[in-house]
């Protein structure tokens, strides 16, 4: 049902894989993985709002490289709330997208504003929806971005297991300025079939988090590198700034650190974009 002109607002944090596993590929070509997934405070934001006709807008620093079309995924999040209730949610929409995150890098900002799309336009229609079925027809990391709090992913990134208690992690962001193609990482991968991890810790302070993940992988990482050597680069630039553990996430080319507080992830991110002014570089922090 309409909701008038009150807009609806939703934040679409970015995803960060703290660790990533692949331990196997289906009959079908996916991959399987393991991973210990956050979201953070820092991202994109959707805003949904009644209208005389449908309208999608985008803006923000990496607007320009978003499609508008239907293949974006926001525009595929309201076509399949639609298809799934085709009288309630007839009404038209404007659509706007703040577009912070950067495209193609490794943080699921696709996934995590299609997931944004899928709250804000559930409650402005008022449906009573199964979201998380919807989402997984979206993408497989959909259904984790609608979580958006710390989880362990597992099959293709569809089961999902939110974990109680865990600590919010001083982080900076860092990507080259560059995309990395997920199909060409996994193309590039030498073993499918590697060791799972072991199970998080039951008292999850930072230091045992950054203790548990120097024993973990993000199996992406070696082949991402050398597809696009820049992360190696931002790898170093994180090091050099005093981070306590540094990983790339996802299929890349974004990378994070984590830091003991707040106030040295702010330096060291404004240390990078001095040495770096065209990078993307950001403090935030992971959202419990």
């Amino acid at each position: 049902m309409d909701s008038g002109f009150v807009s609806s607002a939703e934040h679409a944090p970015a995803k960060i894989n703290l660790a990533l596993h692949v331990t196997g590929q289906r009959a079908d070509g996916f991959h399987l993985l393991e991973s210990l997934v956050v979201f953070t405070e820092f991202g994109d934001h959707i805003t949904v709002a009644a209208a005389e006709e449908d309208s999608f807008v985008v803006m923000g620093h990496f607007a320009a490289q978003v499609p508008l079309d239907g293949g974006n995924l926001v525009i595929r999040a309201r076509d399949v709330l639609r298809e799934a209730y085709p009288e309630d949610a007839a009404a038209p929409v404007a659509i706007t997208l703040e577009k912070n995150l950067p495209i193609a890098s490794g943080i699921g900002g696709g996934s995590s504003d299609a997931a944004a799309a899928l709250r804000a336009l559930a409650r402005h229609w008022n449906l009573d929806a199964d979201l998380s079925v919807l989402a997984l027809r979206l993408g497989a990391d959909v259904p984790m971005c609608l979580l958006a709090r710390p989880l362990l992913a597992r099959g293709i990134g569809e089961i999902v297991d939110p974990l109680a208690n865990y600590p919010s992690l001083p982080l900076v962001l860092v990507n080259p300025g560059i995309g990395v193609a997920t199909p060409d990482v996994f193309r590039a991968l030498e073993s499918r079939e590697n060791p799972s991890f072991s199970p998080p810790p039951a008292d999850p302070e930072p230091a045992h988090v950054i203790e548990w993940l120097r024993a973990t992988r993000n199996d992406l990482e070696t082949p991402a590198k050398a597809l696009a050597p820049a992360i190696t680069e931002a790898l170093d630039a994180l090091r050099s700034t005093g981070a306590a553990f540094v990983r790339m996430s996802g299929s890349g080319a974004t990378c994070f650190g984590v830091f003991e507080t707040t106030a040295a992830a702010a330096n060291a991110a404004n240390a990078i974009e001095q040495a770096k002014p065209g990078w993307f570089s950001v403090a935030t922090s992971s959202m419990r």
